[in-house]
């Protein structure tokens, strides 16, 4: 049976089985319409979104304007795993991302494992920013003096828990944030059912139905959708840096790290979070019309440009206000409302309701891609991958998505859903960056094609050494790391920091006896170093979340892998 765990679906046969349509003829094939201007454009709708309306301000907060530095440190390890994405989709062109990249190098079970990871990454991805495009709306709404009740924009358990701060307040305003009044307020006025209250949050189901709606109709529907969206929030984004450099008090930027490195790594969910769309470009393999040479320039493109947009957004921001203000959802609109641009604040409004519809119409198409990759080979159930004969979409998988988006989303309080939306991510780059160093030689290297190659620089000596001094300059940190006297709770949250030091000190020693690539191993350590920062708690929650995945797999995907069938 471990041999069966960890059997391989090869190379020439994924595209062998792509080139012959999973067995399906004609009606299993997808539209290839894109190229590398529209993979650029999804690559930046999916990355410039939530992040630079929403979560960058309490980024800013914790790590003022050094804010501006983790940005370029997360871009660089998302490059490394960008490299790692492109070296792969040039080698097997076809949807499924990071699940049918890890079928090739690990095998049928990490494979399911990372495929059932990133259906927890889309999904609760999708559902947050659901939520923040609801936000938005209805801030937009009220720009225009439109008031919807504030029981229909809203979950339960806010609503809940601020009818009991307010309750604890004995009445009180006084202390209370805006948010919380109003979701108390949501709580009074509700209609019941009993003694039940009726509250969801219809804006978010209704933003929801209109993307997967959009994304069910057809790949080109969905890009020109995005095209649209993405030249107008950045044309938004530039006008607010041109304008907002001219507000600027260079006296805001000292000191450059308030907090330090530590306050700094504190926006490190955050800021990923604002990344993680791009990988969602390599779930479209199927779609691009020459994926092995546009598939690795759409990817790089966008993390380009928009790690760009990034900082200069950060500086701007810093620099408008003290960075001790800026903890707020929507810290663009704030800093404008505050030098007086009230007009510019309500266009950045505008701008936020798109820029996160977009994020949502690329998020929504990629999740269904995954769903269908893993039911063409058997580890989910034949319909997932259905593709409808008229609009040449994965149809059933695209409902199925919307629903489990919709419905948790009416409902559910995601406080805490960057930080597992995130670790999820990074473990699919570790999982990618460390499929590349598995990878067997190139069978097609010399058949004439153009295709993306990821230049090998040989690690045997520059990853010891770098693990060296690591180890050298964070010495007093690692050595804090193994006191124990400082109760449980503490404790815990730095096992994490214990499974780095352990993977480190490995690859270090695999690189020098292997001459590992060093590119993926570089993206292997910053990516698993990231983890490290999310804590236990979302450890916890993601290894619960694997679990149930396994379970799933050992009672149904196993028996029915086609690759299972197929020795039997």
């Amino acid at each position: 049976m471990q041999k069966g765990l960890f059997r391989k679906k090869t190379i020439s046969r994924i595209l062998q089985d792509s080139r012959d349509g999973y067995g399906d003829g004609e009606h299993s094939s997808l539209n290839k319409v894109l190229k590398v201007k529209d993979l650029t454009f999804m690559g930046i709708a999916a990355v410039i979104g939530a992040g630079i309306f929403s979560t960058i301000g309490e980024a800013s907060f914790n790590g003022g304007p050094g804010v501006s530095i983790l940005f370029v440190l997360t871009a660089i390890t998302c490059g490394f795993s960008a490299l790692c994405y492109a070296e792969f989709a040039s080698r097997i062109p076809v949807s499924g991302s990071a699940y049918t990249y890890a079928y090739a190098s690990f095998g049928e079970l990490i494979a399911w494992i990372i495929g059932w990871d990133l259906l927890m990454e889309y999904a609760i991805g999708n559902i947050a920013v659901a939520i923040s495009w609801s936000g938005y709306f209805v801030n937009l709404l009220r720009g225009f003096h439109i008031e919807m009740p504030a029981y229909l924009t809203m979950d339960y358990l806010s609503a809940y828990k601020a009818n009991q701060a307010l309750a604890a307040a004995e009445g009180s305003l006084t202390g209370l944030s805006n948010n919380t009044i109003n979701a108390a307020k949501a709580w009074e006025t509700a209609p019941e059912i009993g003694n039940l209250k009726l509250i969801a949050d219809l804006p978010a189901l209704f933003i929801v139905f209109i993307i997967t709606w959009l994304v069910y109709i057809g790949i080109r529907e969905t890009k020109k959708a995005t095209n649209a969206m993405v030249i107008l929030k950045i044309a938004v984004v530039i006008a607010v840096i041109i304008i907002g450099f001219f507000y600027v008090t260079p006296a805001n930027w000292h000191p450059f790290l308030p907090n330090g490195f530590g306050g700094m790594m504190k926006g490190v969910s955050g800021v990923f979070f604002a990344y993680i769309g791009f990988d969602a470009i390599s779930t479209t393999a199927e779609e691009c019309e020459d994926p092995q040479k546009d598939l690795p320039k759409g990817m790089i493109y966008s993390l380009i440009i928009c790690t760009v947009l990034y900082i200069l957004v950060a500086l701007v921001l810093t620099g408008m206000v003290n960075y001790s203000e800026l903890a707020v959802a929507d810290p663009l609109a704030f800093v404008f409302e505050r030098v007086g641009l009230n007009k510019i604040s309500y266009v950045i409004s505008i701008s936020a309701v798109v820029a996160t519809a977009s994020v949502l119409l690329i998020f929504q198409m990629g999740q269904p891609r995954i769903w269908m990759s893993m039911s063409r080979d058997g580890l989910l159930p034949k319909a997932f991958s259905k593709i409808h004969p008229k609009f040449k979409t994965p149809s059933f998988a695209t409902i199925v998505t919307g629903l489990v988006v919709a419905i948790p989303a009416l409902f559910m309080n995601l406080t805490e859903v960057t930080d597992l939306t995130s670790i999820g991510t990074l473990f699919a780059f570790v999982l990618v960056c460390s499929g590349v160093l598995l990878l067997p030689p190139d069978e097609q290297a010399n058949d004439g094609r153009k295709r993306f190659k990821m230049p090998y620089i040989n690690g045997k000596f520059i990853v010891p050494v770098l693990v060296i001094i690591g180890f050298v300059v964070f010495y007093q940190p690692i050595l804090n790391l193994f006191n124990f006297s400082v109760g449980w709770d503490l404790v815990r949250e730095k096992l994490p920091y214990y499974l780095f030091l352990i993977l480190a000190v490995g690859i270090a020693i695999i690189a020098f006896l292997k001459n590992l690539s060093l590119i993926p191993v570089l993206g292997l350590m910053s990516c698993s170093y990231l983890m490290t920062e999310l804590g236990y708690t979302n450890w916890l929650r993601f290894l619960i979340w694997l679990a149930i995945g396994l379970v799933i797999y050992f009672t149904y995907s196993y028996k029915n892998s086609k690759l299972n069938l197929k020795t039997e």
